[in-house]
Parts: C-alpha cells; structure tokens; sequence
C-alpha cells in the first residue's frame, strides 16, 4: 500500500495521471468509478484532460460500485445519474459503455450476479477509483460485511443515512435504506485501487485503513491484502497516521522507475 500525503489538488492530479495512464496503454480499458464528493476533483482533471488534451474515453468502459435500491429511474440521486452529472456524460464514453448495479431490478439478486458477470466479461476493472466513509466503508460495504463479499443487496446504517442525507435535502429519513454494492473481494479483483479521502472527519478511518488490522469493523481495512493500492490523502485525513512522516519520506525518496 503506498500512502501519499499531499493537498487536494495534487492528489486529484495524481489519480488522474493513473487514469491517464491506463487509458493511454490499454486497448480496452476499464475503470471503476465512485460517486460521492471525494473523487470530484479527479472528475474535473481529466474532463480537463479531455478538453485541452485529447484524452479519450471512447475505448474505455466503467463500472460504478454501488447503486440506491427503488430510486425512480429519473431520481437525480440515482447514482448511474449522478456519475452523468458529474462526470461520464462531460467526456467522449460511448452510449451504454458506462453501467452501474440495478437497483430498480424486479430480482436484485440475479441483477447482482448479472453486474459481477459483467465486470469479468469485460475483462476485469483496470483502475478503482474509491473514497471512504468516515466509518470505514468503502462503497456501500458497511461495518461488518463480510471480507469475502461479492456483489449484494446491502442495508445501510444509520451513519451513511446521515452522512448521505446532504444530497436529499438534508433529511436522512429520505435517504434509501437499501443498496447494492460491490462486495469486498469484488472490489479487491481490480488490478490497480486508488482511494482517495479529505478532511479531519475521515482521519480515523484513514488510520484504521492504513494502520489498523483487517477487520470487517473497518471494512476498508481489507485493501491492505491488496498487492496494488494507492491512497491519496490530504494533511488533515492523514493526521491520525503514526507513521505519517515515514510516508512522506517514502515519498520524497521514491525511485523514479517505481510503477505509480
């Protein structure tokens, strides 16, 4: 797991050049997106990228990691509309290349089975894009779901309710209680995961991610059994970190050959 400790910006700019990256080695690539603010300046950079630079995503698809069950095909909370709005539909994907889990699905668990088949038919996520919740989630995987899990419906707690409730009027009783998500091992099939977390609220969910044991109470914890993570941190998420200042150094003495 490398750990970077830098503003928000720079973080975002870094994600960004993975993305690049893969787009620009990769016949077919594809990524895995996240919806919520933490991968927002990332969004912007490479539509950024799109405009002044040419990169396309034309060749690429994606995959989103969770979806609300019952929101109405046209909700704009609807997360396969969110990551329109904030995203896919401000670059070049091709019409149907973008898919999320379906909520609205009369049988959820064949739609959950049906969403893992599609991730391997296409030949497995390339890059994940990740936040984490100031619990310790990672998409709708909750304290307590199981390090094994693949693709499932999901009830969230009470915590997400209200952490999610800004973006339904403030009311948390609005907000679904019902999700599906990507499991734990779903997520940790993707070659490349690339988290990406701000502020003073999700320092202790940094900390146990990075420094805590692997435990279903912090499931974010799991990505240290993952041979490939970047987590991309700012000064106050990071403030939490025993060994805050080995990363920095790590960082500031990494080998220019080092794979990002």
């Amino acid at each position: 797991m490398e750990v970077v400790i830098a503003p928000g910006t720079e973080a975002a700019r870094l994600a960004a050049d993975i993305v690049e990256s893969v787009l620009r080695s990769r016949e077919a690539p594809v990524l895995g997106l996240a919806t919520g603010s933490s991968p927002l300046a990332v969004y912007d950079e490479l539509v950024r990228r799109r405009r002044e630079g040419g990169l396309s995503f034309a060749h690429a698809r994606a995959f989103l990691l969770d979806e609300y069950v019952g929101l109405p095909a046209a909700h704009p909370e609807r997360y396969v509309n969110v990551i329109g709005r904030e995203f896919t539909s401000r670059v070049d994907f091709v019409a149907g290349n973008v898919r999320g889990p379906d909520g609205l699905a009369d049988d959820l668990d064949r739609a959950c089975a049906e969403y893992e088949a599609a991730i391997e038919a296409a030949g497995g996520v390339d890059v994940q894009i990740l936040g984490i919740g100031t619990d310790g989630h990672i998409a709708f995987n909750e304290p307590g779901s199981s390090l094994g899990s693949r693709t499932r419906l999901k009830t969230l707690t009470g915590q997400t309710r209200r952490d999610n409730a800004r973006f339904f009027g403030g009311d948390a009783d609005i907000v679904p209680r019902h999700c599906l998500t990507q499991g734990l091992t779903t997520i940790l099939s993707a070659r490349h995961l690339v988290l990406l977390a701000t502020g003073h609220v999700k320092a202790l969910a940094v900390h146990q991610m990075v420094e805590g044991p692997v435990s279903a109470m912090w499931p974010a914890s799991v990505l240290q059994l993952h041979p490939h993570v970047t987590v991309l941190v700012d000064d106050q998420a990071a403030s939490r970190l025993q060994l805050g200042d080995y990363f920095r150094e790590v960082r500031a003495h990494k080998p220019a050959w080092q794979q990002a």
